[in-house]
């Protein structure tokens, strides 16, 4: 049975939760076969800036970082569930992926 692999990341990960609890009811609905929210590890951007807007006084810094958080939904694929789940509303900062495997 064909699969779609659904992929998404956010920085903020109320809202990630927030889209798989919503798959996860659809899949629910229409009784397809779902294997997941499947944590990935989290990828972590860290920017580290100098203080001293000139350049000039105490050599001082400040460190900046950014979450990425991954998820990964293996749903067998059936058309009315696909297109329920092409309806969900999706916030902003989220970025969704659908790949059909075989």
């Amino acid at each position: 049975m064909p699969k779609a692999r659904i992929k998404l990341a956010a920085t903020e990960i109320n809202k990630l939760n927030e889209i798989c609890h919503s798959i996860k009811d659809i899949a629910e609905k229409t009784k397809v076969k779902m294997s997941g929210p499947i944590p990935v590890p989290t990828k972590r951007v860290k920017i580290t800036t100098r203080r001293s807007p000139c350049g000039d006084g105490k050599a001082s810094f400040e460190n900046f970082e950014m979450r990425i958080h991954k998820r990964l939904i293996d749903l067998g694929v059936d058309e009315r569930a696909l297109r329920l789940i092409m309806r969900v509303p999706i916030p902003e900062g989220v970025r969704v992926e659908i790949v059909m495997l075989d």
